[in-house]
């Protein structure tokens, strides 16, 4: 169904042949895992092209595709490849956005003008924003997984361990209990820290009355999950800190109960961006609303005043606006969804609450 699909869309760019590179996609397509090798599709046959590390997984990962045993020299044999699968030529795309100018010239003068290359843009991505419910029901799993991590640091936490025991007690948590892999490095940030979105865990010890961001989630069968929560430790040290967290959590509930499928992503971000905005805090938000996630933690579509496409049902998509304050600290709540005609199923059910006692 996957590949029907995108020679569909070959069809409609009048591609004869594609080279799938990007590891994601190439996953997607054909099921491969390896770190290493190219998918030729043609209008009726598809293959793997890859080295000699690779040829027994591919027999098994991928029964229904042929294998190329290209060894080491792909380049130096593309032409010939692309001649046998009958691209003599004709047109075949590649992904620009994940081959290097330098593979591309490489490329050209291998094969001397004898096909036309053509760059595309997002293809098998537009297929991957649309999830299936065999898709979905993996990133329930690594959902609830990382769902089950939070609510055991929020009862372990305590002031004096430090931002980067509280990321590895995270991380250990998951691995064991069936994670292959973090989605991305943990975001652990406490008292000024917090105002960096992204911030790294350091070795700074966490302290009553601070805010403490955040952010992770791991990979299970193939799958990612992203998740996050601000909390405080104790008695607030300052009135703000209730009032901006009230203010991401009503941004983020009226984001959940308003997106449907159809909108842009610009129409759901706006919808938490006017609640900051009114409560005087808009300067300080400044990345969208949110992203796709699936076999990458940062996929398309995305809940963006950066994005004016519509977002279609069945993409699986954060919700997670912040309000982060130069010198103080910051406030980011974040839970995972399933963007549907009527609205959205919210998979996340980590406990939402502004302070630990």
């Amino acid at each position: 169904m996957r590949l029907e699909k995108l020679r569909e869309l070959m069809a409609d760019q009048e591609l004869d042949g594609f080279l799938v590179t990007q590891p994601d996609n190439r996953r997607y397509l054909s099921g491969f895992t390896g770190s290493s090798g190219v998918l030729i599709i043609t209008t009726e046959t598809q293959a793997v092209a890859t080295d000699s590390r690779y040829y027994e997984q591919v027999r098994q990962q991928c029964p229904d595709w042929d294998l190329i045993e290209i060894g080491y020299d792909f380049t130096g044999n593309l032409l010939e490849m692309l001649r046998e699968r009958e691209l003599g030529g004709r047109r075949v795309g590649f992904e620009a956005a994940d081959v290097s100018a330098a593979t591309l010239h490489a490329w050209e003068r291998a094969l001397k003008g004898r096909l036309i290359l053509v760059d595309t843009q997002g293809l098998i991505e537009s297929l991957r924003m649309v999830k299936e419910t065999e898709e979905i029901d993996k990133i329930k799993k690594a959902v609830a997984l990382a769902d089950q991590a939070y609510e055991y640091i929020a009862d372990w936490l305590k002031p004096g361990v430090t931002e980067a025991q509280i990321a590895w007690e995270l991380e250990t948590f998951m691995r064991t209990r069936g994670a292959s892999a973090l989605s991305f490095e943990s975001v652990v940030a406490s008292g000024p820290n917090a105002a960096k979105p992204h911030a790294r865990a350091t070795e700074r010890a966490i302290q009553v009355g601070e805010p403490i961001t955040m952010d992770f989630g791991c990979v299970v069968d193939g799958y990612c999950s992203d998740l996050t929560r601000t909390v405080c430790l104790g008695e607030p040290a300052d009135e703000q800190y209730l009032r901006v967290w009230q203010t991401v959590r009503q941004a983020q509930e009226a984001a959940e109960a308003g997106a449907r499928a159809g909108m842009t992503g610009e129409a759901v971000d706006k919808i938490a961006r006017d609640i900051i905005k009114e409560a005087g805090y808009d300067q300080y938000f400044g990345h969208g609303l949110g992203h796709g996630v699936g076999m990458a933690v940062h996929e398309p579509p995305r809940f963006s005043f950066t994005f004016s496409g519509e977002v279609p049902a069945g993409s699986v998509m954060t919700i997670e606006p912040g309000i982060y304050i130069p010198g103080w600290g910051g406030v980011r709540i974040e839970d995972m969804v399933v963007v549907g005609d009527d609205g959205v199923e919210i998979l996340t059910t980590a406990s939402k609450v502004a302070v630990l006692s």
